[in-house]
């Protein structure tokens, strides 16, 4: 590959963190169109916010004009050359540790404790093979299909939610559950397929990392919360306080391999090994672990499973669709609705979060097409009587985390130390394998044998994973770091965090107070019987941070507080960015990217300082998923 020193011979040398950090933040702020008004601090300045090149540019892509099936087909013809290469690119290493630590955190960590958790309160009408096989249909479809093969689609806490609240609802009525479910399904497969038809992803410009964030903030109380549940159902049983001192261990045990890996310590290979199989093989060892000893006289509670390749209860696989009144075939229409609402946010949000700035990404992305196969994987699981599989968060990002290729580069952050360095993401592995691979695992723990093994592992380790899941996501959340930084020693914060660029601290406070807010009222709603409308509150989420927060904060206090999810090369699938000044043509090819952008350094940096021509260069490569490669080949780690 191209390095960009070989494509602009003005940039040379190597590029520390502080600038590939700097330049990456300023080319991902977000900044509003509308003037601020009545805004909580008046420390900094009111920018301009007219662009003054804006009358020699283009008009912006129309992105709310509806042109049909156009969003598909674009997303099929950018994504299609690529296809061959996302199998043949499968064959790297990283593969098989994203491989293993997916069919955990996918497969293992939902199917045994979401399926746990709807096992009881749904009259056991979903048990741990309809979860493996929702989380395996959903993956085999993806891999194969998908615009985006790097998320990963399974089981998701805020869907364990719906399915409870819809059997609350309608089991009084003496609904024959499964084939409402179906109905539910039927009905959201055609509206995900409206939505799809009629480009409706193109609203996806306003989701920035606010909403983002407080939906992640969301979901990794929703795993906590699980955890604890599925510790206190064991309250009063034998093997309690076992279950309760297993969970813990697993949860320092997986921090602590986390850590490891992001250490100093041991060499490299040490590190990543920890780093890529430390949690499985928490898992393995704390599953034998309370069978040693003294402890295998304790009864611990279990996971409760069933004949292999069989439904949890004695039904056939296809849903018995008629067995309901025609009343009830329409009365699952509303909740059609609200199941493709959730969809809608959880999925693509999924995505971009899986895409985001902080990865490297040279392969186009498609929402529009995966949505109309998210509706197609809805209706199919609809008809076999198992939960609607859509995107995971945090599994999602963790799978392209995983995939991850790192350098070694200088950290100019350490200024007491000058042969200080750090490793920073060169590329990502992009490729379907992974995805694939792990599915076909989840496929084959329907066995007979695998289950038997499942039957044996502690529900004390399934709240450990939990509350792994919860924390991990928790500390790459945004709304973590800026309480962090707020906590921070003013003095011991690194001068590259973007956040000290703002002079008045109480706009960051404003900020996250309004996303703490919102998490918690989307946690509380999910508390009580109002849990069905949750997708509604999640969603007007977007049209808070795009028409009001503009009102509240200035220009630059939002440019610093929030930024796009996903570099505005992901964003071309859905026609840019909102905010930014000049969105990309949704038909920009990688390759065309990098052309246009080393035009942009004869043409728009023509006079310009060899520091500013770098600069810019840099800053478009980043924007376009470019990737950084350092002369020095024994730099690699």
């Amino acid at each position: 590959m191209t390095t960009l020193s070989e494509q602009h011979p003005s940039v040379r040398g190597e590029f520390s963190v502080d600038q590939v950090t700097s330049l990456h933040n300023s080319s991902s702020s977000v900044p509003s169109h509308q003037p601020p008004r009545n805004t909580f601090s008046s420390c900094l300045a009111n920018g301009s916010h007219r662009n003054p090149r804006a009358s020699d540019q283009a008009a912006p892509y129309a992105w709310w004009k509806v042109h049909l099936f156009q969003g598909m087909v674009n997303d099929i013809k950018r994504r299609l050359p690529y296809y061959w290469s996302d199998w043949t690119d499968g064959w790297d290493y990283r593969v098989v540790p994203a491989t293993v630590y997916m069919y955990f955190a996918n497969s293992i960590l939902p199917a045994l404790a979401f399926s746990l958790d709807m096992f009881e309160k749904t009259a056991h009408s979903y048990g741990v093979n309809e979860v493996l096989l929702a989380s395996a249909w959903g993956a085999v479809v993806f891999s194969f299909l998908a615009a985006q093969p790097l998320v990963i689609v399974g089981v998701t806490g805020p869907i364990t939610v719906f399915n409870y609240t819809v059997y609350d609802i309608m089991s009084p009525r003496g609904t024959n559950y499964l084939a409402f479910m179906f109905w539910i399904g039927f009905w959201s497969l055609i509206m995900h397929w409206i939505l799809a038809i009629t480009n409706a992803c193109n609203g996806l410009t306003y989701v920035t990392r606010f909403s983002c964030d407080i939906f992640g903030f969301y979901v990794a109380f929703i795993y906590l919360q699980k955890g604890i549940q599925v510790l206190t159902r064991q309250w009063g049983l034998a093997g309690e306080f076992l279950s309760v001192t297993v969970a813990l261990l697993v949860l320092m045990s997986g921090y602590v391999c986390g850590m490891l890996g992001e250490s100093s310590m041991f060499q490299r290979h040490v590190r990543k090994f920890i780093e890529d199989y430390g949690v499985p093989l928490t898992v393995v060892f704390f599953s034998g672990f309370v069978y040693y000893g003294h402890m295998k006289s304790v009864a611990v509670q279990t996971l409760p499973t069933t004949q292999s390749f069989h439904p949890t209860m004695n039904r056939d696989w296809l849903v018995d669709l008629w067995n309901i009144d025609i009343g009830e075939v329409f009365l699952a229409i509303p909740f059609a609705i609200l199941l493709t609402i959730l969809f809608y946010f959880d999925h693509n949000v999924s995505s971009l979060i899986a895409q985001g700035t902080e990865f490297p990404l040279r392969k186009p992305a498609g929402f529009h097409w995966d949505l109309f196969l998210l509706g197609l994987t809805t209706g199919v699981a609809g008809l076999l009587g198992i939960p609607f599989p859509n995107g995971l968060i945090p599994q999602a990002p963790f799978h392209t985390s995983a995939l991850c290729v790192k350098i070694q580069v200088s950290d100019e952050n350490k200024t007491d130390d000058k042969g200080k360095t750090t490793f920073v993401t060169d590329h990502v592995v992009e490729q379907r394998v992974s995805n694939l691979a792990q599915g076909l695992l989840t496929l084959g723990t329907m066995s007979g044998p695998i289950l038997e093994v499942l039957h044996l592992i502690p529900q004390g380790v399934l709240a450990g994973l939990f509350f792994i899941m919860g924390v991990q996501a928790l500390q790459s959340n945004g709304i973590t770091q800026k309480l962090i930084f707020l906590a921070q020693d003013k003095n011991l914060t690194p001068v590259s965090n973007p956040l000290k660029r703002l002079k008045c601290r109480s706009a960051i406070w404003y900020f996250v107070i309004i996303q703490i807010l919102g998490f918690g009222a989307t946690f509380a709603i999910t508390q009580t019987v109002a849990a069905i409308g949750f997708p509604v509150f999640i969603l007007l989420l977007i049209p808070i941070r795009s028409f009001l927060l503009p009102r509240w904060f200035t220009h630059e206090e939002l440019a610093v507080l929030d930024s796009p999810t996903a570099s505005p090369f992901t964003m071309e699938s859905v026609g840019g960015t909102y905010g930014l000044d000049q969105p990309t043509h949704p038909m920009t090819t990688p390759a065309e990217a990098t052309d246009n952008n080393a035009d942009g350094i004869e043409g728009d940096n023509a006079g310009k300082s060899p520091e500013m021509s770098s600069k810019f260069a840099v800053e478009g490569d980043l924007e376009k998923g470019g990737i950084y490669k350092q002369t020095d080949p024994s730099a690699r780690g």
